[in-house]
């Protein structure tokens, strides 16, 4: 079964401003914390008592954190604190419905995961692409093997680093420009 509805501005406006307390969050805290509190959530929080649709988002933040944590990945600054943001968002105890709140406590989890997704979708994408080339890469038995493996990892890294900066900036027009004709 699906289940639509529509977010009225006032209820995007409540989002927006947890979002704002998340980004100030990232601001002053320590990568590392914000980390440890989104892993201390999914440890804590009662996911397994969730509706499927809030398991498969928060789930999501669990890739996400192997994301922050893949060095040969090495995500840049920019597409970092997006993503922190959503951790933070995701960590914070006073966001819009209570988490202990029975079948409904994830919910607004669920959506603000869904909707800060949708804006980092680039980068996800780019980092699975990047986890199957380093798959396919397979394991290296020698020095000068791994040293090739690395060099074509890091290549592809780049490769799919630069796709996904240059989506962001291409959806960033794309929106610029229907705000320019909804105007």
């Amino acid at each position: 079964m699906k289940i639509s509805f529509e977010l009225e501005p006032g209820d995007i406006e409540r989002f927006h401003e947890a979002l704002e307390r998340a980004e100030r969050r990232v601001a002053c805290a320590e990568e590392c914390d914000i980390v440890a509190a989104a892993r201390h959530s999914l440890q804590t929080l009662p996911i397994e008592c969730a509706p499927g649709y809030i398991r498969q988002r928060l789930l999501q933040v669990v890739e996400l954190v192997e994301m922050l944590e893949d060095e040969a990945w090495a995500l840049p600054q920019l597409e970092r604190r997006e993503v922190l943001k959503l951790l933070a968002y995701f960590s914070d105890p006073e966001d819009l419905i209570p988490d202990d709140v029975a079948v409904i406590g994830l919910l607004d989890d669920a959506i603000m995961l869904e909707l800060l997704l949708r804006e980092i979708r680039h980068v996800v994408a780019a980092y699975d692409d990047f986890r199957r080339a380093r798959e396919d890469l397979g394991e290296a038995v020698d020095e000068a093997g791994r040293i090739s493996r690395a060099r074509d990892l890091a290549r592809r890294r780049d490769q799919l680093q630069a796709r996904m900066r240059r989506r962001r900036v291409r959806d960033e027009v794309a929106r610029a420009g229907s705000a320019g004709v909804d105007a």
